[in-house]
């Protein structure tokens, strides 16, 4: 219909209301078809307008637990096919899109950054300079960091870590929870398990949520994840995450759903997901959503929660 009406608009004039009316809403869906929620491209194309430093106007009395922040997961899985890929965009991109949580896996030797066995050609200390030079420019911004230890030489990471921050003015690795204004321009470690430096988080993604073997399932997930998230934040006491990732890879499946097969697929739903609450609720608070290969418009949906 949609492409008749587009070939032959002679007709229209011929046709039924109720018909015009089908196709300005085909128009309409169209539209929101073509929001980005979804990137595999290594370029960052954002629009002249795209506003970078979008914590310059959160309250700085604001618990940094008491917001929605876009983040990834497997934030640098940037090598090793698509087996291992969860995102496109370099660190200094995802950056520059607004992401503001990043999911480290990190080695005991040399603190190489990890995804499975894959190497990611970088280092937490190259990490750690990548963020520094962002916010040296963007001083308005804070940014989160998870250091996740793991093998070979896992039980070395915490040690490693803390020798290479020592004495740094510019990372938050207390875990009480800050104000806004206490980590502008500042790196902010979150701590889980076997890491023991920064705040505390609160998953709501139970064990082996991330394998999936049906998306609407997992789409229901995501949405009672949110809603656990949505009331861990109202109190603010800890910083609650959420994951909107996933794989079928190790289950049961003859074919494979694969992180970026099922972002493609599951970006859409969170995106419709949030614009909805967005619209019926007071603007509720969900943390952080830690995401793979998201879209700029996906990253903008979760960051007007805070406006």
């Amino acid at each position: 219909m949609y492409c008749f009406i587009l070939c032959y608009p002679q007709t229209i004039e011929k046709m039924a209301v109720p018909v015009k009316i089908l196709c300005i809403l085909m128009l309409l869906l169209h539209k929101s078809s073509q929001q980005e929620v979804f990137n595999d491209k290594e370029t960052l194309n954002p629009p002249a307008n795209y506003k970078i430093g979008w914590m310059e106007t959160l309250d700085d009395e604001k618990l940094i637990s008491k917001i929605t922040i876009p983040g990834t997961h497997e934030s640098l899985a940037l090598h090793g096919g698509p087996l291992a890929e969860c995102q496109s965009w370099s660190l200094e991109n995802q950056l520059k899109a607004g992401i503001r949580y990043f999911d480290l896996r990190v080695s005991g030797f040399e603190l190489i950054v990890m995804h499975g066995p894959i190497y990611q050609h970088t280092t937490l200390s190259e990490v750690l300079i990548t963020i520094r030079k962002f916010l040296s420019e963007f001083t308005t911004e804070t940014v989160l960091v998870r250091v996740k230890p793991i093998f070979p030489m896992k039980g070395k990471v915490q040690n490693l870590v803390e020798n290479e921050i020592k004495n740094a003015k510019d990372i938050w690795v207390k875990p009480s929870v800050p104000r806004i204004g206490e980590v502008r321009g500042k790196i902010v470690f979150v701590q889980k398990n076997s890491f023991k430096l920064g705040i505390i988080l609160s998953e709501t993604d139970k064990k082996g949520d991330y394998k999936v073997t049906n998306v609407k399932v997992k789409e229901e997930k995501i949405k009672k994840h949110l809603e656990e998230a949505a009331n861990q934040c109202r109190t603010g006491s800890a910083l609650s995450l959420s994951y909107s990732s996933g794989t079928s890879l190790g289950t049961y499946m003859l074919i494979w759903i694969l992180p970026n097969g099922l972002a493609k697929q599951i970006n859409p739903c969170l995106y419709d997901h949030l614009e909805k609450e967005f619209k019926n609720n007071s603007k509720p608070c969900f943390g952080i959503i830690a995401m793979d290969f998201p879209g700029l418009d996906l990253i903008q949906t979760v960051i007007k929660f805070n406006t």
